[in-house]
């Protein structure tokens, strides 16, 4: 952990890279889960995007639209005190992905970032579809049928669309 002040920086005695992507501890996923927000949880974001999982300070001040290199480098540096990112060199590689806050109702393939509720919303609409496609008659049994169909259909594409607005920019 850094300490800025004054005219010096203090730095624990703990190492805080970590090469391996063990399971997180309860106080550890509280610790990330209370630090990763804002500008740091975008610049998370970013490099689980990135396809090589690596980045340079510049390259994340300019896709993020930071004012400086510096503010980039205070964001990736805070990734790294929690251990989520290492420093070769001038790059920022990922180590570790964590599901805390806003990422747990994601699902990743590869750079790609699904909302989970996608895939339920996919289900129900596919049954909603299929209900239109079987039932011939109208009767009870049919409108029971189609009105659970339809609000779950409404409720998992409502919750994937507000998943998504709430998603970091980046």
């Amino acid at each position: 952990m850094i300490f800025f002040g004054g005219s010096h920086v203090w730095r624990s005695g703990r190492d805080t890279d970590k090469s391996d992507t063990s399971t997180l501890s309860g106080i550890d996923q509280e610790r990330i889960d209370n630090q990763l927000k804002g500008n740091t949880l975008k610049v998370y974001w970013f490099l689980l995007k990135s396809p090589s999982s690596s980045v340079g300070i510049r390259e994340v001040q300019r896709a993020l639209r930071f004012s400086s290199p510096t503010l980039a480098q205070y964001h990736l540096d805070k990734l790294r005190e929690l251990g989520l990112v290492t420093k070769e060199s001038a790059e920022y590689v990922l180590v570790s992905d964590v599901k805390v806050g806003v990422l747990r109702q994601f699902y990743r393939f590869g750079t790609v970032f699904v909302p989970r509720f996608v895939l339920y919303a996919v289900l129900f609409t596919a049954l909603l579809g299929f209900l239109f496609l079987i039932v011939s008659e109208v009767n009870l049994l049919a409108a029971f049928a189609f009105l659970l169909a339809v609000s779950g259909t409404s409720i998992f594409w409502y919750e994937a669309i507000r998943a998504m607005r709430e998603r970091p920019k980046g």
